[in-house]
């Protein structure tokens, strides 16, 4: 798995400066695979706000402007900590049908 980020800026009708976030997860085979196997597409990766983010947002993508540069490296986190949470679901459906040993 793979996130991609891409950040540009775009100037408003008034002068000011809007801040892009663009954010893309790209699967190897076998995760879009498993996410398709497990129908997986709506599981909520996580919620900033009011925004909710789902494996099939991320992996269309997700284009979002701000105004402030501080907001636009918040939610880029944002982005990384989906990504990590993605990866975990991933790891739990290639479990199944093993078992886990967990030593004290």
């Amino acid at each position: 798995m793979q996130l991609v980020i891409k950040r540009n800026q775009d100037k408003g009708f008034l002068g000011g400066i809007s801040f892009i976030l663009d954010a893309r997860v790209l699967l190897t085979p076998e995760e879009e695979k498993l996410v398709k196997k497990y129908k997986a597409h709506k599981e909520v990766l996580c919620t900033k706000g009011d925004l909710t983010y789902t494996i099939n947002d991320l992996l269309t993508g997700v284009k979002d402007k701000y105004k402030d540069i501080t907001i636009l490296l918040n939610n880029g986190e944002v982005y990384r900590d989906a990504c990590k949470h993605l990866k975990t679901l991933l790891e739990v459906m290639r479990s199944f049908g093993g078992q886990e040993t967990v030593g004290f």
